[in-house]
């Protein structure tokens, strides 16, 4: 063979693997832990999509009388960071115990609910107290009070209604001239 004649290209050759293992063994290898990690760290800060099931962080509160957007604290209200469930969202909670399940609308925001995280609104400090933090899955059925941003229904998920284009919009007459 050309090598195994010269020693120039035996030097060269030994160079060349010496050079490619180490660049091998230097290489951070991509392996399917390393990718979900990835991935969880660029959902985190992603603002879910209507219709998604995401998994977050419950906790409960019991203070307060006036939510955020204006209304009474009651059952059925939580809080959330409003960069990813902004106010007027509408979630559905299955992983709680029964008597928490349902769907809840996010009328509420605090300075410590940040994250994937939501803080369910309880009557009784006791119970928020019991209740504690658990890891649940919501479902985003409407994101903030667009109504367009909404999960789509089976209807319409089975018919595909076309959009409906807006109106063109026509200067006001004016009075007096």
């Amino acid at each position: 063979m050309i090598i195994s004649r010269s020693f120039w290209r035996k030097t060269l050759a030994t160079i060349v693997a010496a050079v490619a293992f180490v660049w091998l063994y230097e290489v951070t290898i991509l392996d399917s832990k390393y990718a979900a990690r990835l991935a969880s760290q660029h959902n985190a800060s992603a603002p879910p999509t209507p219709g998604a099931r995401v998994a977050y962080t419950a906790t409960a509160y019991c203070k307060g009388m006036v939510t955020t957007s204006g209304v009474a604290v009651q059952s059925g209200v939580a809080a959330a960071d409003p960069e990813l469930l902004p106010v007027g969202s509408v979630v559905q909670i299955d992983d709680l115990p029964p008597q928490y399940d349902g769907i809840y609308t996010i009328l509420d925001t605090g300075p410590s609910v940040q994250g994937r995280q939501v803080d369910v609104y309880m009557w009784s400090c006791y119970e928020a107290l019991d209740f504690g933090r658990r890891p649940i899955r919501l479902t985003v059925l409407r994101l903030g009070w667009n109504p367009r941003a909404t999960t789509p229904g089976f209807i319409d998920r089975l018919f595909k209604r076309p959009e409906v284009p807006a109106l063109p919009s026509r200067p006001l007459p004016q009075v007096g001239k």
